[in-house]
């Protein structure tokens, strides 16, 4: 293999293994493979037009413009001309899944679905880097910058997973890019000249040649990335370096402290729930007197950029045995307890715990972390509900519309984290809170009133055609436009009660769902809300409900505080007849025409799973079957490939004999290599010529067969030696006895007489002579020499260059035969 083709191979591996660094962001995987064949597409249009050859730029325009053909079949081939060349719908749909892509990005949590349009960027993106590192590596042969983009893939990468895996695939891309250092030394090293090609010191003390320098690097490279791995554990300032794994998300899973990020667990209600049925993701029974009216909250939202919700970023500790009590709660409010006991169906994968709020004590198994502030609970390296069964005690929380209008300010801390709105956020949504709270008397009044205005008064539709929305925009055309479902609604109201000075927040899990016939509430899909919690000091966090027709008003928001202008707010969502039904029910907070385009849901991190079953689909399996296939397949090929030619060299010389040329029997053989022609049986009377080259190949093979065995134990060969030096080399370098020494001269010998003598003729007994000379260099050798020998064989390399050569030779044949038609007189051709 030719320099510039080892440098472009690991170009191209150095760009797959940096891009591995982007596999825990979505799921599934399979972009990767995709982008794996391109970008080898991608490679090998480099290494073709590098072979021509063309002018640099040229190379470079070339390898951009099928990068732009391969994207266009892939992503845009109905908007193209015959499926591959860009036209202008072609890049107005490449600008349509960009931007879709951007907006999931912004959706989804980590690991996001494989949209369109994230494949596009993701896909893009890898084809991108590798051909900014095949530039720079390979066409303009300077691998060091190439470290450029791989560490920008590796970057953001890293930072948009928050670290994930962090080691691990700063390992992975550390690596590929060593690899890409260590190719681009052995190619300017080769330039000097065969004098940097030789074998290592062997055990006769002769002197190695490039193999120590190559060694120097391999050390090199292996010290410095193990210090860029270790020495930040010993350095505290550096919170542990690349190995801590505090910043993960979920914690470190062990007895101390750790983070969680702060990812945006809402998803889009119809990209989560577009199902024409509503499955069943939880079934509860509990000991509150209303069975059907418990909340299960999963996580709260308390960061607010002025574009969306999202948690914060907050410390995880190991779930206590006891949870403590939550803030703000007075002794003075009337509370009971609630023991719940859950099931979450198989297929429903929740990295947060569904839990009531507010939790006291929770029992379940797996690795589970619980987050103080908003009294969650989060799985820890990978740890989701999926088929979980939990019990929670939970507390009750039944304040009087008296306690929460007398409700005292709250502390200053508090009031100053749950109350900051950005900059951006539009005048209008200070203005409209206040005129719509205009006279209130208390927070409390202002809150009601609030929820009042987007339930009753407001004349606003739930409606979930309407787009999520981003931008500082959003809540403004929210409020103009008077439609949306419960994350418009929750955002709108928390958003206000922030601009009024009441601490707010975003509540994310289950409306109550439906009682069945045997007592148990069953939580379906379209029970998915979105609600505000505001504070108030002896209350704590306290829900409300502003969406219209979801869930239940809460009765602490009608007001008993004599001569209050705030009328009783009806539980608008609360059908007539409540008895429970005999049936499976899907969701009774949901009128028929709201299951019909499928309104009835919030937004929350759902894994809906199949519509079937809970198995994966049969192309998705195989594909993973044959990826491990491969794995297990391919680091075994050069063992094979050694084992089935030594076999095929040995058994073809081993039946030969100088006695009797003309019986010879099948096996391989041939004039140069020893190895590619295939011999068939001879007549009993063969030609003289045929029997010569075919006792020539025999030989040679034998010989190929000697030299390559010394090679897989550290004897490199050197073709510039004679057969007989040569030989006496191996004896020299492997320590070889007597018997064993004369065996290689024997076969030196023979070498010597096929190609010089007159009559070429084999001698009986040369493939026991190589067999002796295995079983000599295998007994002289330590066991990781010997193991290589079998496993990782070094003259395995000769089926590259076999490739190589026959390559070649088809391109001399099929450039001879172009001249020959070119050269044609043209009364010849044609038919």
């Amino acid at each position: 293999m030719s320099g510039q083709a080892r440098m472009a191979l690991s170009a191209t591996a150095a760009t797959l293994m940096a891009s591995c660094a982007l596999l825990p962001l979505v799921d599934p995987v399979t972009w990767f493979l995709q982008a794996a064949v391109l970008l080898l597409m991608q490679m090998g249009v480099g290494a073709a037009a590098r072979r021509v050859p063309l002018a640099r730029p040229l190379t470079v325009g070339v390898q951009a413009l099928v990068t732009l053909m391969l994207l266009t079949l892939v992503f845009a081939r109905e908007y193209a001309f015959v499926g591959v060349l860009p036209g202008p719908d072609a890049f107005l749909r490449f600008g349509d899944l960009l931007q879709l892509g951007a907006e999931d990005v912004g959706r989804y949590a980590i690991p996001a679905p494989l949209s369109d349009g994230i494949r596009l960027m993701l896909v893009g993106g890898v084809l991108v880097i590798g051909l900014a590192v095949d530039v720079l590596a390979v066409t303009f042969r300077s691998a060091a910058p190439a470290g450029l983009p791989l560490l920008a893939l590796y970057s953001v990468a890293a930072g948009l997973s928050d670290g994930a895996g962090g080691w691990v695939w700063f390992l992975i891309a550390a690596v590929g890019y060593l690899m890409l250092l260590l190719a681009e030394s052995r190619d300017r090293l080769s330039q000097w000249g065969r004098v940097f090609g030789g074998a290592p010191r062997g055990p006769g003390g002769e002197p190695g040649g490039p193999v120590a320098p190559v060694r120097t690097g391999r050390r090199i490279g292996v010290v410095a990335l193990g210090t860029a791995l270790v020495v930040p554990l010993a350095l505290p300032a550096m919170n542990g370096g690349l190995l801590d794994t505090a910043g993960r998300g979920v914690g470190t899973g062990g007895g101390g402290g750790g983070t969680i990020s702060a990812v945006n667990p809402l998803v889009s209600l119809r990209d989560s729930l577009n199902m024409d049925e509503d499955r069943t993701v939880l079934t509860l029974r509990t000991s509150a007197g209303e069975a059907s009216g418990t909340y299960l909250r999963i996580v709260s939202l308390d960061d607010f950029d002025g574009t969306t919700w999202k948690p914060a970023r907050r410390n995880i500790v190991s779930v206590p045995d006891e949870l403590p009590a939550p803030v703000g709660l007075s002794p003075d409010v009337r509370r009971s307890e609630v023991r719940t006991r859950i099931a979450a169906a198989d297929w429903y994968a929740q990295d947060w715990l569904p839990m009531p709020y507010p939790p006291s004590d929770v029992r379940i198994d797996g690795n589970w972390r619980y987050e103080p502030v908003g009294m969650a609970l989060v799985g820890d390296h990978g740890q989701t509900t999926r088929g979980a069964t939990y019990e929670v005690t939970s507390l009750d929380v039944r304040p009087t519309a008296e306690q929460l209008a007398s409700a005292p300010e709250p502390p200053a801390a508090l009031r100053r984290e749950f109350t900051q709105v950005p900059d951006s956020l539009p005048g209008v949504v200070a203005r409209t809170a206040r005129e719509i709270t205009a006279g209130a008397d208390s927070p409390y009044e202002q809150a009601v009133r609030l929820q009042e205005y987007f339930a009753l008064t407001g004349g606003f539709q739930y409606d979930t055609e309407v787009e999520v929305g981003s931008g500082s925009q959003a809540i403004a055309r929210f409020l103009r436009d008077k439609r949306g479902f419960c994350v418009h609604f929750s955002f709108a109201m928390a958003s206000m009660a922030r601009t009024l000075g009441i601490p707010a927040r975003v509540a994310v899990g289950f409306a109550p769902g439906t009682t069945q016939g045997d007592g148990s509430v069953a939580v379906g899909l379209r029970d998915a809300h979105a609600w505000p919690e505001l504070y108030f000091e002896g209350v704590g966090w306290t829900r409300f409900e502003p969406t219209p027709n979801r869930g239940y008003t809460p009765p602490y928001t009608q007001p008993e505080v004599p001569g209050s202008s705030v009328p009783d707010l009806p539980e608008a969502s609360r059908p007539a007849d409540t008895a429970p039904s005999a049936e499976p029910s899907t969701s009774a907070s949901c009128s028929a025409e709201d299951r019909r385009v499928q309104e009835c849901g919030g937004a929350l991190p759902l894994d809906p799973g199949g519509p079937e079953d809970e198995g994966r689909s049969w192309y998705r399996t195989a594909g993973w079957a044959l990826l491990a296939l491969a794995v297990i397949v391919l680091p075994l090929l050069p063992m094979l490939w050694r084992l089935r030619r030594r076999s095929v060299r040995l058994a073809s010389v081993g039946r030969t004999g100088p006695a009797v040329p003309g019986a010879i029997t099948r096996g391989r053989g041939g004039t140069g290599s020893g190895d590619g022609v295939e011999v068939t049986a001879l007549a009993v009377e063969p030609d003289e010529r045929q029997v010569a080259e075919v006792v020539t190949g025999h030989v040679l093979a034998l010989w190929r067969e000697l030299t390559d065995t010394a090679w897989d134990y550290g004897i490199a060969p050197d073709d510039a030696l004679t057969p007989r030096k040569a030989a006496a080399r191996i004896v020299r370098l492997g320590q070889l006895d007597e018997p064993t020494a004369r065996s290689v001269h024997r076969v030196a010998g023979a070498v010597e007489q096929v190609l010089f003598a007159p009559r070429p003729r084999a001698e009986a007994g040369l493939a026991a002579d190589v067999r002796r000379l295995r079983s000599a260099l295998r007994s002289r050798a330590g066991w990781r020499t010997r193991v290589r020998a079998v496993v990782a064989p070094r003259s395995a390399v000769r089926a590259v260059w076999d490739l190589g050569d026959r390559w070649t030779a088809a391109r001399a044949r099929t450039a001879a035969g172009w001249t020959a038609l070119v050269r044609r007189p043209s009364g010849q051709r044609g038919g």
